[in-house]
């Protein structure tokens, strides 16, 4: 998105082609950006600058990208042209007021399906910088103001009630634009531009999680994952599993522009439960799944406080994983915003994703040590993250089979 706004030509190594990257791209390109697949892993963008974006032709569809829908909203709050934004089934059910609620402070005009998508984008709106205490601590909604604070008139001030993944504030900083944070609180002139650069991505925590953890309750395992990012605002997932008696190393420290990346070495391991810090709870909030399966494996109770997030990603993801635990033979309590798993094994069960990647990598992951076989349905949408997610366990030596058809 910044380098489509972005003065010159941006190239991205390191481009993860999972769907809701090719969603963005797919937007991007409808407002007549253009953008070269110069290989799998390399995109060359030639930015059109602040004012470039065109009208697309029809709908922007999403699928299921709650962040490109978010962040897009910020973005095209700034443009001259009315846009429609859409997703898949699971994305059209997902909270939009809180990025709609201070865009709209800001001058822009959203509509919404009572605050869920379809959303239309007014443009042609004048925008002003506000300042602006996020209610709950949301990377994407910070993102989606920075975006539009891009085009405001005057500063924005934005201030988090705790740390949130600042990606996005390191990449404006490297494309030129002023910005400050500090001690929980950003403040960004508006009116600004950005400049064209050369971005090396490094592997995703998110998804190196999985196999993480895979390894942790393997037995005699020891594996290195190179090259992934490490950066202190998104890292809670290594800490949570070291608090849990986790073997974790971080080896090769080192930058990749502004972001730290470092290999992981994760060598098996005795886990026991815990009582997860809440502080942490936004530097791992994609990681929770992974982090229940943990639990299940470890010995002990451990207790998630805090979690209330997660009933509003691709799917309820408390209730998701709280269902298939128990269906695998683990005893899970289970409140409003809190969970207690009990360290158990798992038992051969038949399990719905209900189409949320993380949900079904996360099974995926639990039936590497089952007893017997487990069925995990609907999990079309791996791709969403990370395609090529059953070749990476086979190579582990998982014994992982896909049927025939689209969902299981």
């Amino acid at each position: 998105m910044l380098g489509s706004i972005a003065e010159g030509q941006t190239e991205v190594r390191g481009f993860l082609a999972g769907e809701d990257c090719r969603a963005t791209l797919r937007a991007l390109r409808d407002m007549g950006v253009n953008v070269e697949e110069v290989d799998a892993t390399t995109l060359r963008i030639d930015g059109v600058g602040m004012h470039g974006l065109k009208r697309p032709p029809g709908v922007l569809d999403l699928g299921n990208s709650g962040t490109a829908m978010r962040l897009l909203t910020g973005l095209l709050a700034g443009q001259p042209f009315d846009t429609t934004l859409v997703g898949d089934e699971s994305l059209s059910s997902r909270p939009m007021m809180r990025v709609i609620k201070p865009l709209s402070t800001m001058g822009a005009k959203i509509d919404s399906d009572a605050g869920t998508p379809p959303l239309t984008v007014h443009g042609g709106n004048a925008l002003v910088g506000i300042n602006y205490p996020l209610p709950i601590a949301s990377a994407q909604v910070k993102s989606a103001i920075l975006l539009a604070g891009l085009y405001a008139k005057g500063e924005t001030f934005i201030t988090e009630p705790a740390v949130t993944r600042d990606h996005t504030e390191r990449m404006l900083r490297l494309m030129g634009a002023t910005l400050v944070a500090e001690n929980g609180r950003i403040r960004m002139p508006g009116e600004q531009s950005l400049q064209a650069i050369n971005v090396a991505v490094p592997a995703d925590l998110s998804s190196a999680a999985f196999l993480m953890v895979a390894a942790l309750i393997a037995p005699d395992c020891e594996l290195t994952i190179p090259n992934v990012g490490v950066n202190p605002t998104r890292n809670g997932v290594i800490a949570i599993l070291r608090n849990m008696g986790a073997d974790i190393q971080l080896e090769n420290a080192r930058l990749l522009g502004e972001e730290p990346v470092a290999d992981i070495r994760v060598a098996s391991s005795k886990l026991h439960g815990i009582d997860v810090d809440p502080a942490l709870v936004p530097l791992a909030i994609d990681e929770f799944p992974v982090l229940f399966i943990a639990a299940a494996a470890a010995s002990g109770t451990t207790r998630f406080t805090d979690i209330g997030e997660l009933r509003v990603k691709e799917s309820d993801r408390i209730d998701s994983m709280v269902r298939g635990m128990r269906a695998l033979g683990i005893s899970v309590d289970e409140g409003a915003d809190v969970v207690a798993v009990e360290g158990g094994r798992f038992s051969a069960a038949t399990i719905d994703s209900r189409g949320d990647h993380r949900i079904a990598m996360s099974f995926a992951i639990a039936a590497t040590c089952a007893d017997a076989a487990v069925q995990i349905n609907n999990v079309a949408t791996v791709d969403t993250s990370f395609p090529g997610f059953s070749a990476c366990l086979r190579s582990l030596g998982v014994n992982i089979t896909l049927s025939d058809g689209p969902t299981s």
